[in-house]
């Protein structure tokens, strides 16, 4: 699984818990089953930020298989995870509340940010957009098994061809998402990506120490802490000339990018849908690096990136590429 890829899931379960606000209607859904949805959701999200497990991770996308070893772990209001990646080139992801440590064996490289300020801080409740099922119908869909355990399915439809529907699968005992999938449009719906446990221990007792003690092992590492500072794009010289629909803008963040020896920061804008996110990052062009303007799409992230006169505009998000090439062109300098 990529970095990317565990940082979606994991604010995932919080974004459900509030994209049903509460007198919110769907029209054509009964009543009844919206609301049974509702409290499976809450469910979701209660297993997802208190519950004790560990288990085996498989995410799978344009035919590429990867899985990690995942904990998560809460004590009191302390909150302790660890992603280690099982194929691939060794990754560690450590977290404990908000302090996120990535660590790259290999290279002996420890980047250490505060979550708040990662791509995924507008995940938090208080920055859903209260009105998600403009965006988004959700329903149920029956039941099936995940790594042995009985789940309760789930689809968020989306109502244009601005986003990708997603299919989820909740634990029936516990609430706590066993597998979720992003959907793409067309005949059959393919699946182009999928997240889910292979195998999972639920309820099992905290282990804050075996989390922990990765980052006692740093000593011959290069840390890292990468400068980041909230702004707003205007105060940055930038405005999105025209709305994309359904989007609204999360947060935006001046980063810096000591990990790529660049020492120019990044413009980082974050934009929701209340459940999906796009990240518009701006920087000065460099005609050495940036080569050409490309559109591309691995499992459910595409790219589009564009020059801008003196800039260079790269849009990424788990939307069509025909949604991130909307952002890309709205995008304006403003002095």
């Amino acid at each position: 699984m990529t970095h990317a890829a565990w940082r979606r899931w994991l604010p995932l379960a919080t974004l459900l818990s509030c994209l049903l606000p509460a007198g919110t209607g769907a029209q054509g859904t009964n009543a009844k089953a919206l609301a049974d949805a509702r409290a499976w959701l809450s469910r979701i999200h209660a297993a997802a930020s208190s519950g004790n497990y560990h288990g085996t991770m498989v995410f799978s996308a344009g035919g590429a298989l990867s899985s990690s070893r995942v904990w998560h772990y809460c004590v009191g209001d302390q909150t302790y995870e660890k992603l280690e990646t099982l194929d691939g080139r060794q990754q560690r992801i450590v977290r404990h509340n908000d302090a996120v440590h990535t660590l790259w064996p290999q290279s002996r490289l420890a980047v250490v940010e505060k979550r708040e300020a990662l791509a995924a801080w507008s995940t938090t409740p208080q920055r859903v957009d209260p009105k998600a099922l403009d965006q988004y119908e959700l329903r149920p869909n029956g039941a099936a098994r995940v790594a042995g355990r009985e789940a309760t399915v789930f689809v968020l439809e989306p109502r244009d061809a601005l986003r990708y529907a997603q299919r989820l699968w909740a634990d029936q005992a516990t609430g706590l998402m066993l597998r979720a999938d992003v959907i793409g449009p067309g005949t059959g719906q393919p699946v182009l990506e999928s997240t889910a446990f292979s195998e999972i221990e639920v309820d099992v007792e905290p282990q804050p120490q075996a989390v922990l003690q990765t980052l006692r092992k740093l000593d011959d590492y290069r840390v890292v802490r990468p400068q980041q500072k909230r702004t707003t794009l205007e105060a940055e010289g930038w405005v999105l000339a025209k709305p994309v629909s359904g989007f609204h803008l999360a947060g935006c963040l001046n980063r810096g990018m000591e990990t790529t020896g660049e020492t120019d920061p990044v413009l980082q804008a974050v934009f929701s849908d209340g459940l999906t996110h796009v990240s518009v990052f701006l920087e000065p062009y460099r005609p050495q690096h940036h080569r050409r303007e490309v559109q591309a799409r691995q499992g459910a992230t595409a790219t589009v990136t564009r020059r801008h006169g003196e800039h260079w505009v790269t849009a990424v998000g788990d939307v069509p590429p025909a949604t991130l090439q909307l952002f890309a062109d709205a995008i304006e300098r403003r002095r």
